[in-house]
């Protein structure tokens, strides 16, 4: 195997990552959402977006797929990664003490030009 392909699929897995949160971004701004932070990194986790509207915090986690064998919403956010958001989005409250009414996940499923919106998407 050619050393170098492995290294072009991860840069297009990148590249395509990037175009989802971006179409994410996007799509929660036209919808009054207001983009706080874009790859926000904490406590040993990264958090995608992080979005406000009417004192709605919204912690939102992208997943790009590119066909029906690719895991679906959740099922593709193991535990791990949960604890790893949780911890980040800790850190990102700690670090911007502000009053919210509301603090949630969010997972956008983006696949095909469609977005899936799971909104208050992990208990806790």
């Amino acid at each position: 195997m050619d050393p170098v392909e492995p290294r072009a699929r991860r840069l297009e897995a990148l590249a395509f990552g990037a175009a989802a949160e971006a179409t994410v971004a996007d799509a929660l701004a036209a919808d009054g959402w207001t983009v706080l932070a874009r790859n926000w990194r904490g406590a040993g986790g990264e958090i995608d977006i992080v979005v406000e509207r009417d004192s709605k915090l919204r912690f939102v986690e992208v997943k790009a797929r590119t066909g029906p064998d690719d895991l679906a919403g959740l099922e593709a956010i193991g535990d791990h990664k949960q604890r790893r958001l949780r911890a980040a989005a800790e850190a990102f409250l700690a670090s911007h003490r502000r009053p919210f009414d509301e603090v949630a996940f969010l997972v956008a499923w983006v696949e095909g030009g469609t977005i899936q919106w799971i909104d208050d998407a992990f208990d806790g």
